[in-house]
């Protein structure tokens, strides 16, 4: 068999390797293999055709697996992050809300995520004040109702940033930098309410966690507006 043919049949054996694998970079690495012993194979055995349609998916490969390689890098990064969300300003509209404005009411569905930016907030059920520079109602996106489970209102005149939970799935699932700064938030907001459960000797009941979880004891991260 002349040498060019098990050059031929090599690179069909990588495609088949491609055809087969799940993992995206491996995968890619692989297809790479293949379009480059492919376009060598068109050349040398004058399947033009097939040297061409390698040739263009070989810097279409190479495109995605650099792709591949800044995603890890980004995840990595957020991974490490101090939840600076700064970033996510320019997805959030700015409302100004007037003393004794409710946000939302205990029981409402959620639809919408806050961030202080100037006044003063209240959680009324457990009498909680929210400074500026706070995110609000992010529990509820995951909560399995949807239900708030307490009030939040304005007690002093202010402004805050609110995004919808559509947006926000949309960045979840488009940015990996910003899916991994929510699950830090929310995790980190889930283990200080458990600690200052403990801490107050209280029962965790299944009724006190989603309660606390949702809103009390707001966790406070870097300012997005002036205040």
């Amino acid at each position: 068999m002349p040498w060019v043919d098990i050059l031929g049949y090599f690179g069909a054996s990588l495609t088949l390797c491609v055809y087969s694998m799940k993992r995206m970079i491996p995968l890619r690495i692989v297809g790479i293999c293949a379009n480059i012993v492919f376009v060598v194979y068109g050349f040398l055995g004058a399947v033009y055709p097939q040297m061409v349609l390698h040739g263009i998916l070989l810097p279409i490969n190479a495109y995605r697996l650099r792709e591949m390689h800044i995603l890890v890098r980004k995840v990595k990064a957020a991974a490490d992050s101090d939840l600076n969300m700064e970033w996510l300003k320019p997805h959030m509209s700015r409302r100004t809300v007037q003393r004794g404005d409710v946000l939302f009411r205990k029981n409402d569905t959620s639809s919408d995520m806050f961030y202080t930016v100037s006044g003063r907030y209240r959680l009324s059920e457990i009498g909680q004040d929210v400074e500026p520079g706070q995110l609000i109602g992010e529990l509820g996106l995951i909560a399995p109702d949807n239900k708030r489970t307490l009030t939040f209102e304005c007690i002093e005149d202010g402004d805050l940033l609110v995004i919808s939970y559509d947006h926000v799935k949309q960045l979840y699932f488009q940015n990996p930098e910003f899916g991994f700064y929510f699950l830090q938030l929310t995790s980190q907001r889930l283990f200080k309410d458990i600690e200052r459960l403990r801490a107050a000797e209280t029962p965790v009941a299944d009724g006190d966690l989603s309660r606390a979880a949702d809103a009390s004891d707001p966790m406070s991260i870097k300012a997005i507006g002036p205040g």
